[in-house]
């Protein structure tokens, strides 16, 4: 996008087609007004849009340009943390309340894509979550137990087993989770804008919001060329927040997060990877994730930015990786490369805002937004019309997060470091 073939990689060279969209370039008015074309944006309007209600999305650049259109493509149930922390933070009422909605995620997911015939190459065959030592497989263990509690189809297995789903003998466990699967995540964004706008959801990109201010109990955006007015404006830009409600931005911390692909591997080649088509990620720290395409490409990925320095570095560490973890690739090239931006909350859980009379927002997502983003523009969209639906987390207030910008230089700078050195023995 905008000519940065290091923004999108190979999501925008094989997605399909974003729905027609233009700039908004004049004053609008709608029930509800949508800022950012990501997930839980266009989850919020095509819901709104199929209970009859008027609504606007407005986008800075192009639908799915933030994390929505540059993460790995893994739909995953929960967030990274472990179930039991989620409770120890929020309490057993709400706690389990998140777990379980979060657990179905998923199926919103796989429902909307067959509900619309979105084509976004959905794969649902389970994630793999894998353990490179005996510290990875304790705590693989100690997931599995804390899901099984709660009746999660989540299946523990050992090294042998591990070695079958994965093609390879590198790691000593993985986690099955069932619910799980893979998607092209750019093609299913694009899918759920031509969703909303099937359902009469207006979308106008290009087209920044600049400005906001209160208008006859309700608030007008105001845009470079013109302006929306709503009783109620969701923001729903995440970590790629710009001036407007900075308060969403500087409550989390940034981690960069890369991606590259290969070439199409030979079928025979291609069998032998991930041969049931799971999505993987490792316990280590400084993760590794992997996981393949519907052309056979290989997309390995891992914390890092493609700039200052560090494409030349991760490139290299990634393809001594690759002889280490899949020596039966041999030498490998990388015809894309692409990084985003990851919002981590201080304990890794997402937030719910009102920011004003009207004015709310999901976010801090910690990596997690297909499934949750999903899922929460759905339930905003049933609160926002007033009926019953109750939220899955508890309106909170902002708070900055300490030394941000050097927490975020270390994400940056220590993953090139470690990449640096790692896999060469």
């Amino acid at each position: 996008m905008q000519g940065d073939p290091r923004s999108h990689g190979l999501w925008e060279v094989s997605a399909p087609p974003a729905p027609a969209t233009r700039p908004l370039t004049c004053a609008v008015r709608a029930d509800v007004v949508v800022v950012g074309a990501g997930y839980t944006g266009l989850s919020t309007a095509l819901h709104l849009a199929e209970q009859g209600c008027d609504v606007v999305v407005l986008e800075a650049v192009d639908i799915g340009f933030g994390g929505s259109g540059r993460n790995v493509g893994l739909v995953n149930a929960g967030m990274w943390v472990m179930p039991d922390a989620l409770v120890d933070t929020l309490g057993a009422d709400q706690g389990e309340r998140l777990i379980s909605y979060l657990g179905e995620g998923p199926s919103l997911v796989w429902d909307i894509i067959a509900r619309y015939a979105i084509a976004c190459e959905a794969t649902q065959a389970g994630t793999l979550h894998v353990a490179p030592d005996r510290a990875g497989v304790a705590e693989l263990a100690e997931r599995h137990a804390q899901w099984a509690r709660r009746g999660a189809p989540v299946e523990l297995l050992d090294a042998q087993a591990t070695a079958g789903r994965l093609g390879t003998t590198h790691y000593q466990g993985a986690l099955l989770d069932k619910r799980a699967g893979t998607i092209q995540p750019l093609a299913y964004v694009r899918g759920l804008a031509a969703a909303a706008i099937g359902q009469g959801a207006r979308i106008f990109t290009a087209t920044p919001a600049i400005g906001m201010r209160a208008d006859g109990g309700g608030w007008q955006v105001t845009t470079p060329q013109g302006a929306a007015t709503a009783q109620k404006v969701v923001f729903a830009t995440d970590a790629y927040t710009r001036h407007l409600m900075p308060q969403v931005q500087t409550q989390q911390v940034f981690l960069p997060y890369f991606n590259l692909a290969t070439a199409p591997l030979p079928d025979a080649l291609a069998k032998t990877l991930l041969p049931q088509r799971q999505g993987a990620w490792d316990t280590r720290q400084v993760l590794t994730s992997f996981r393949m395409d519907r052309q056979n490409r290989l997309i390995f990925g891992s914390v890092g930015a493609l700039r200052t320095g560090g494409a030349q570095i991760h490139r290299a560490w990634a393809r001594r990786a690759l002889a280490r973890i899949f020596p039966q690739l041999g030498a490998v090239d990388f015809q894309h490369q692409w990084h985003g931006t990851i919002g981590m909350t201080n304990d890794h859980l997402p937030r719910f805002h009102e920011l004003a009379d009207g004015v709310v927002c999901f976010c801090g997502y910690n990596g997690r937004g297909i499934a949750p983003g999903t899922a929460f523009g759905r339930s905003l969209a049933g609160w926002l019309r007033g009926g019953n639906e109750e939220l899955p987390l508890r309106p909170s207030t902002p708070q900055d997060a300490p030394l941000r910008n050097l927490k975020g230089a270390f994400y940056e700078f220590g993953a090139q470091a470690f990449h640096l050195v790692d896999a060469r023995i």
